[in-house]
C-alpha cells in the first residue's frame, strides 16, 4: 500500500474548494453578522496592541500573546507560500491571498472571543483556552466533547508536523545551501536553544516572542520595501497584472508573469489556500494564545488577535508578492528542470534585483528567524491541546522534552511524506472549529456589541475604559 500517495490525496481533498470554500464563507458570514466591526474597527485594533497592562487574569500581557499567536503564523508561508501561490496560481492569487485575509479578520476575531470566554485555569494557575475549551463549554454535551478532543488531537499531531520538523527542516536547509553548514550541527542547535526556551514555559516564550518576532519582521518590511523602491518602474505593469489575472477567466501573463498561465479559478484556489496556510485563521491554532492574555473583556482580545492577520497576511505576504512582482522574475524557467522556479528559490531570485549574491543570505536569514518563532508558538500550541486530553503536568513536561529532540529529526532528514501528513493534520483542525465558530456565533455577536458599546464607543472619544473590577 502506498502510504505516501494515500497521505496527498487525502490532503488534496483537505485543502481542496470545499474546504477553502467553508473557511472563507464562514469568514463572509461572521463578518455580516458582525456587522463589519472588525473591518471597521481595525484602526482602533492596532492602536489598542500597546495598550498598558492590565490587571485582569491571565499568564501573559495583550501584546505577548499577540506575538506568540504571530509566531506560530509569520513563517515560511510568508516567504515559500507566496511564491508558490504566484507561480502556481498566477500574480492574480495575490489578490485572493488579500479577500481571504479581510473576512479572515473576522473568523480570527470570533475564534479568538470564544477562547478567553471559555477558558479555565488549569492545575498549575496557568489559562488554558482555545476551540478546545470552547467546544466542551459553549457547545457542551457529547458532541462539544467529541469535536473538543478531535480538534485537541489533530493539534498535538500538526504541533509535531507542520509546527516543528518542516520549520526545522526549513531552516537546515537554509543554512545549509546558504553558508553550507552542516544539517546535524543546526538541528543540535535547534534542540539546544528550544530547550532553553520552552522549559521556562508560556512566560519565556511570551518574552521570546515579544523581541523576536517584532525584530524579524521589521528587518523584512525594510529590506522588501528596498527591493520594491529600487524596482518602482515595473511596479504598475506587475500591479496592474496582479489585478488582471485574478478576475480574468482565463489569462497569461505578460513581462512581469514571464511564461505563467493560470485561470481566475486556479488563482482563487492558490491564493486562498496560501493565505490561510499562512495567517491561520480558522484552523483554531491562535486562539489558544489569545486564552492565555490578560484581558477585561473577551472582545477586546479578540480584536487586538485580530490584527495577527492584518500584519501576516495584509502586510507581509502582501511585500513579499509586491517584491516578486516587481522584480520581473516570476515565470523564470529552471534550465535543470524545465518548470518554473518557485517557493524559496523563487524569493530570492527576486530579491537578488537589488541586494545580488547577499539575497540568498537575507532570505535564508528571515526563512530561519521566521521558521525558529513558529516552533515556539506551536510547542505552546501543542502543550494545551495535550493537557486537555491528558490533564497530567508531568507529560505535558514529557511532551516539551520530546518536541525540543524532534526538531533535530526535523532538521537531518527529508520529509515529503512529513509535509504532507502535517499539511493535512494543520487544516482538520478547522473542520471542529469552524462548526464550532457556526454554533456558537451568537455568543461572539453578543460580545462584540456588548463590548462596542460598553468600551468601544467610550475609547474612540479618548476615554481609557478598563472593565476588569466589574462583574
Amino acid at each position: 500500500m502506498d502510504y505516501a500517495l494515500i497521505i496527498r490525496q487525502v490532503n488534496d481533498f483537505v485543502w481542496g474548494p470545499v474546504m477553502l470554500a467553508f473557511l472563507v464563507g464562514t469568514g463572509i458570514f461572521l463578518t455580516i453578522r458582525l456587522k463589519f466591526k472588525p473591518w471597521i474597527n481595525l484602526p482602533y485594533a492596532v492602536k489598542m496592541i500597546m495598550a498598558k497592562k492590565s490587571n485582569s487574569e491571565g499568564d501573559v500581557t495583550p501584546f505577548q500573546s499577540l506575538m506568540i499567536a504571530l509566531s506560530a503564523t509569520v513563517g515560511t508561508g510568508n516567504i515559500v507560500g507566496v511564491a508558490t501561490a504566484m507561480v502556481l496560481g498566477g500574480p492574480g492569487a495575490l489578490v485572493w491571498m488579500w479577500i481571504s485575509a479581510a473576512f479572515g479578520l473576522s473568523t480570527k476575531y470570533g475564534e479568538s472571543v470564544l477562547a478567553v470566554k471559555y477558558r479555565e485555569i488549569n492545575s498549575q494557575g496557568e489559562m488554558s483556552g482555545g476551540p478546545m475549551y470552547a467546544m466542551k463549554n459553549g457547545i457542551g454535551g457529547p458532541i462539544g466533547k467529541f469535536l473538543a478532543g478531535l480538534f485537541a488531537l489533530f493539534a498535538v499531531c500538526a504541533s509535531f508536523g507542520i509546527g516543528n520538523m518542516t520549520q526545522a527542516n526549513s531552516i537546515s536547509a537554509a543554512f545549509s545551501s546558504s553558508f553550507g553548514v552542516d544539517p546535524a550541527l543546526v538541528g543540535a542547535i535547534l534542540v539546544i536553544l528550544s530547550l532553553v526556551i520552552l522549559f521556562k514555559g508560556i512566560h519565556s516564550i511570551g518574552a521570546v516572542s515579544s523581541i523576536v518576532v517584532p525584530v524579524m519582521a521589521a528587518f523584512y518590511v525594510v529590506v522588501a520595501l528596498i527591493v520594491i523602491i529600487v524596482n518602482a518602474a515595473n511596479l504598475p505593469a506587475g500591479i496592474a497584472e496582479i489585478f488582471s489575472m485574478a478576475f480574468a477567466p482565463d489569462a497569461v501573463a505578460g513581462g512581469v508573469g514571464g511564461s505563467i498561465v493560470a485561470s481566475m479559478l486556479t488563482a482563487m484556489r492558490w491564493g486562498v489556500a496560501r493565505g490561510v496556510f499562512s495567517n491561520e485563521a480558522g484552523l483554531g491554532s491562535a486562539p489558544i494564545a489569545a486564552a492565555a492574555a490578560k484581558t477585561d473583556h473577551a472582545s477586546r482580545q479578540g480584536y487586538v488577535n485580530m490584527t495577527g492577520t492584518f500584519f501576516d497576511t495584509m502586510i507581509i505576504c502582501v511585500l513579499t508578492g509586491l517584491v516578486i512582482a516587481s522584480s520581473g522574475m516570476l515565470g523564470t524557467i529552471d534550465p535543470a528542470t524545465g518548470k518554473a522556479v518557485s517557493g524559496a528559490q523563487m524569493t530570492i531570485l527576486a530579491f537578488s534585483t537589488v541586494f545580488g549574491e547577499h539575497a540568498r543570505v537575507i532570505v535564508s536569514c528571515s526563512l530561519a528567524l521566521f521558521a525558529f518563532s513558529t516552533i515556539l508558538g506551536w510547542e505552546y500550541y501543542g502543550e494545551k491541546a495535550l493537557e486537555y486530553l491528558c490533564k497530567n503536568h508531568d507529560i505535558t513536561v514529557m511532551y516539551r522534552t520530546i518536541f525540543a529532540f524532534i526538531t533535530y529529526i526535523g532538521a537531518t532528514q527529508t520529509l515529503d511524506l512529513v509535509w504532507d501528513f502535517s499539511d493535512t493534520a494543520n487544516g482538520l483542525m478547522a473542520i471542529p472549529n469552524l462548526i464550532c465558530l457556526l454554533w456558537l456565533n451568537r455568543d461572539i455577536v453578543n460580545e462584540c456589541f456588548d463590548y462596542e458599546e460598553r468600551v468601544v464607543v467610550r475609547e474612540k472619544k479618548g476615554e481609557k475604559v478598563d472593565l476588569s473590577g466589574e462583574a
